[in-house]
């Protein structure tokens, strides 16, 4: 379906509500909706806030990517500071962590809403798309419990639909690549720590200095590193000279060990390590 009808059947979602939070990361696909649900209010600035959540699991790029699109969305955003790292289950990083952090969000958000968009019964929206309906998503059952709508999957948008959207609003983040907090990327049964969140965004800081965008460090069991670039950036990390300087830079940072995947970097596969999962249901 061409661009223009898919944004026509998205900003026509929201004119059945008439008071909206956006739960906000500056991603993708929380820009496509914010952008929907301003197009449908023009007096936005009363009916339309973004909300975006402040923690040590969030890199600080992404707080800063957030506040460029709200500012040239022309959004009312406001940061709210969650707790979700000092909770016992959330530290645990077990298959539920995304669970105890959406939950942590949500309640958060629920209890700013009346006061910034004066209405208790105001919208709550997700920037889930459809095709997050088919991984493994166990906060987008703590999105159903809080009541937190989907405009993206209810209108079975997946991701290539909604790059596609952000590229045909222009919006500056259309080609950010997706970035997930930065717990997903300690390996599950390994305690979230602030200082292992730190770990991992001051490393993965310093392989942008190296020219890459798709990639992730991963943290394991003693202070592990594993890296994950593109297959055909791998060959650069062999050499003796990046690999020497990057392995005493993430030495530095307090990683024991620092390994490569030889595998690549493929998105989201900590989850692969999962037994006797769920999948949440498509319908």
């Amino acid at each position: 379906m061409p661009n223009a009808d898919n944004a026509q059947r998205l900003i026509a979602w929201f004119k059945d509500h008439s008071k909206i939070a956006v739960a906000f990361s500056g991603g993708v696909d929380s820009s496509v909706v914010l952008a929907a649900a301003l197009k449908a209010n023009p007096d936005h600035g009363e009916r339309v806030i973004a909300v975006t959540a402040r923690s040590p699991s969030v890199a600080n790029w992404q707080l800063e990517t957030a506040t460029q699109v709200a500012q040239e969305l022309g959004a009312q955003h406001v940061f709210i500071d969650t707790d979700e790292v000092t909770r016992p289950a959330y530290q645990v990083n077990d298959s539920k962590r995304c669970y105890h952090c959406k939950s942590t969000l949500y309640e958060a958000l629920q209890s700013i809403v009346h006061a910034k968009v004066g209405d208790a019964s105001a919208t709550i929206v997700s920037g889930t798309n459809h095709d997050d309906l088919g991984d493994y998503r166990p906060g987008i059952a703590a999105g159903k419990e809080a009541q937190v709508a989907t405009p993206l999957a209810d209108l079975a948008l997946g991701k290539a639909q909604v790059r596609d959207l952000a590229r045909f609003w222009k919006l500056s983040n259309a080609e950010l690549p997706a970035s997930p907090c930065l717990a997903s990327r300690i390996a599950y049964g390994v305690q979230v720590t602030v200082e292992r969140l730190s770990m991992v965004e001051q490393a993965e800081t310093l392989l942008q200095k190296y020219g890459l965008h798709d990639f992730r460090v991963r943290l394991h069991e003693s202070q592990l590193a594993r890296i994950e670039v593109p297959a055909d950036q791998i060959e650069m990390f062999c050499q003796s000279a990046i690999r020497h300087q990057l392995a005493a830079q993430l030495t530095q940072i307090g990683f024991q060990y620092v390994t490569l995947d030889l595998a690549g970097f493929r998105s989201g596969n900590l989850n692969s390590a999962l037994v006797a999962i769920e999948l949440p249901a498509s319908s």
